[in-house]
């Protein structure tokens, strides 16, 4: 933002260009996604051609090199069409820009073209089955034999996972707690590596999610990101845009929610009247765009903090975070409470925004660890 509240003409045009390949791209066919589990793969390796698979990558690696506010207008304005689309390829951006950001110069001159280019999709590894918020306590190992990892463990809820051609991994290669973690890059044909069966899920049924195996996994030292024991602070730093842009993906939807609500209750008539006409109507949309409005400065100043590292990023994404995802889930929910039964139907698209943002309240950190986040920094 060049002044306060006001975007620049690029960003304007980075939100433009976005909402048109949205319109024309992703929209139309998002329901069909849903209902029969498409991943959208030529449309997500389209988003190459337009630099969305390095959106925050540095223009030194190759990639766009925008600030996470421009990130966070792209992520809002694809999920209009489709969160799930949109998230998937945050989790991308992600992956590239932690690649770009710690690997070694032969690592990234390897893997970064075909990751911008979205020839090669990048997941991120964090999460287990027994650790979720303690992400700290992970038990993934990688044992040191010569100038190789061995890999041993399980990742649990990866987006991409079996799908995805390159896998940034968060494994233990030193002691107890985070101190103890380093981030490996895994190849999806690497031997011993495997994936568990897709996930079933209430939404997000547009993008695969599955368990990542790791069997005597072996992979070079060289894969490493950064040092040893790096890895838990590469993961969190890789989490600060991560949180903005699953709160970007829930103000796109809410947004989408929004106007289909404005849209049906001014043809809904009831009692002789336009739904529209009654109070009561008129103060719940009333609400919901300005706690959508509220959500949205809070993002936007939260992006401009990560992009400028000021010290206090870290709780301005968390809360962020926690109140776009909760202020998107909310918006959705009185939206289909205003489509009355109609918005419980799949003839309708607020259904599926509404099974669709309700993991964002989950993932990248659940909402509870993002009150715990902000209470500590601000007891500090």
């Amino acid at each position: 933002m060049s002044q306060a509240f006001a975007l620049t003409e690029d960003q304007l045009a980075i939100q433009d260009m976005t909402r048109r390949f949205t319109a024309d791209e992703i929209t139309p066919h998002a329901a069909r996604w849903d209902e029969e589990h498409i991943f959208p793969r030529e449309v997500i390796r389209a988003t190459g051609e337009l630099g969305l698979g390095g959106i925050y990558v540095s223009e030194a690696g190759g990639g766009v090199g925008l600030g996470r506010l421009e990130a966070a207008l792209v992520f809002e304005a694809m999920s209009y069409g489709c969160p799930t689309t949109a998230a998937f390829l945050s989790i991308h951006n992600m992956a590239a820009w932690m690649l770009d950001s710690y690997g070694p110069d032969a690592l990234k001159a390897q893997h970064l073209p075909g990751l911008l280019a979205m020839d090669k999709l990048g997941s991120y590894c964090l999460t287990e089955p027994g650790s979720g918020s303690d992400a700290a306590a992970l038990a993934t190992t990688a044992r040191r034999d010569g100038d190789d990892y061995v890999i041993n463990g399980t990742k649990q809820f990866i987006s991409g996972g079996g799908v995805n051609d390159i896998y940034l991994i968060m494994v233990r290669t030193g002691e107890d707690g985070p101190r103890g973690i380093s981030c490996v890059l895994v190849e999806k044909d690497t031997p011993g590596l495997s994936f568990g069966a897709p996930e079933r899920k209430l939404g997000w049924n547009a993008s695969p999610t599955a368990q990542v195996i790791l069997e005597n996994v072996r992979v070079p030292v060289t894969n490493r990101l950064g040092a040893e024991g790096e890895g838990f602070r590469i993961a969190m730093a890789g989490l600060d845009g991560g949180r903005l842009n699953i709160g970007a993906c829930s103000l796109g939807g809410a947004q989408r929610c929004l106007d289909e609500a404005i849209a049906y209750v001014k043809e809904r008539r009831q009692f002789g009247r336009a739904v529209a006409e009654f109070q009561n109507t008129q103060f719940v949309l009333a609400d919901m765009a300005t706690e959508l409005e509220a959500a949205r400065a809070l993002l936007y100043l939260a992006a401009a903090k990560v992009t400028a590292g000021a010290p206090d990023k870290t709780r301005f994404s968390a809360m962020a975070k926690r109140f776009a995802t909760d202020t998107g889930s909310a918006v959705v929910d009185r939206a289909l409470q205003l489509f009355g039964g109609y918005g419980y139907l799949r003839d309708y698209p607020i259904e599926r925004f509404w099974r669709d943002l309700r993991v964002h309240r989950i993932l990248e950190g659940t909402n509870e660890v993002m009150r715990l986040i902000v209470g500590r920094d601000l007891l500090q």
